[in-house]
């Protein structure tokens, strides 16, 4: 791997050049023999790093916070039972080709099942890298026709794998042919590829994320403040100053950003760059994720250590996501009573205050 190769900013040599067997991560990486073993016996989900990425990690250091999250650990090898494949309950809202419509107004739209790397702890991983191909005509087809005829639908969330992945002619054209649909409001897109392969970033896509008739979000996965290095940071500068709306997107991950310093150091990056932190995800119970998973308690003491210590521009949202029940918003509780007189409350400093709940007699003039 040679970072000096003229080459390196095609992000097409990037992905040709992705680290995926047990001997590719070991020019770069600290591999155990379990781990050797896992990941070329074929038991382990997809394996697949950018050599950008690879280049962020500290090498042979297996406790590198980026390394963590998408080299394969034998450790994935151990299931829970509570963990699942489909652990969001997605299959069951399936109504069309790629469409997922678990809320009366929005849907998720899966367009292809590829990433330029591939997490460990990913939520699709049952289907995710499983076909050679993004969806295809006659299936996108059908995906769109079910959004144009459920007039209750105002919110498409473009996601897969990731659709920055799609060539920027078709990724433009699905977003025309959203935008032409009446009762859309917005579109988002999730992705993860300015982190993994910000070359992919270029004038052209950001031409084809302009707003239509309808806004594009475009909502960016990071998880740990040094994955914000200089490439990233210019990949979602050129989004900022092309108009692309930016959120940002987390997931609580044991030995990686489990610290309130490493989330507020993250978020503060994120808004630095231009991106609003909008949610910190719960790790899903995907099964063999429980060596990266915290408890709910861990994720609200850290949300109660943020509040007050840190912006709130810089506060996201803490959520956990229902198996076919849909995403809750948890958040430490600071309240201790409530009556028809007054609240109290404990503060972010942990004094305790009372707040009058009635709104007073007004006095005849």
């Amino acid at each position: 791997m040679d970072l000096r190769d003229p080459q390196w900013l095609d992000w097409h040599w990037q992905l040709r050049h992705r680290l995926r067997t047990a001997a590719d991560l070991d020019a770069w990486f600290t591999l155990t023999p379990e781990q050797r073993g896992w990941i070329d016996g074929g038991g382990a989900f997809e394996t697949g790093i950018t050599p950008y990425f690879a280049s962020l990690c500290r090498r042979f250091d297996p406790a590198c916070p980026l390394a963590r999250q998408v080299i394969p650990d034998s450790a994935e090898q151990r299931i829970a039972s509570f963990e699942r494949a489909d652990p969001l309950g997605e299959d069951p809202h399936r109504r069309a080709p790629g469409v997922v419509h678990k809320y009366p107004d929005r849907v998720l739209l899966l367009v292809t099942d590829t990433c330029a790397s591939y997490c460990r702890y990913c939520t699709r991983s049952r289907w995710v890298a499983a076909a050679p191909e993004p969806m295809g005509s006659t299936d996108l087809a059908a995906a769109l026709d079910y959004i144009a005829r459920t007039p209750g639908i105002r919110d498409v969330l473009v996601s897969g794998g990731d659709p920055l992945l799609l060539s920027t002619p078709r990724l433009a054209a699905l977003l025309d042919r959203l935008a032409a649909i009446p009762h859309l409001r917005f579109v988002r897109i999730g992705t993860r590829v300015p982190v993994f392969l910000p070359m992919r970033v270029d004038a052209d896509l950001c031409a084809a994320l302009r707003p239509r008739r309808i806004p594009v979000f475009v909502n960016v996965h990071l998880n740990h403040p040094r994955e914000l290095a200089a490439g990233v940071r210019d990949a979602l500068g050129q989004l900022a100053d092309a108009g692309v709306p930016l959120g940002g997107q987390a997931v609580l991950l044991r030995g990686i950003n489990d610290d309130a310093d490493t989330l507020r150091e993250l978020f503060y990056g994120m808004l630095e760059a231009r991106v609003r932190p909008y949610y910190l995800f719960h790790c899903d119970p995907v099964r063999g994720t429980s060596h990266l998973r915290t408890s709910v308690e861990d994720g609200l003491r850290l949300m109660g250590e943020l509040v007050g210590r840190t912006s709130g521009m810089a506060v996201p949202k803490y959520c956990i996501d229902l198996e076919g029940g849909g995403k809750v918003p948890l958040w430490p509780s600071w309240l201790e009573s409530i009556d028809q007189e007054a609240v109290t409350v404990t503060n972010w400093r942990g004094e305790r205050w009372r707040y009058v709940n009635h709104p007073g007699k007004l006095e005849n003039p």
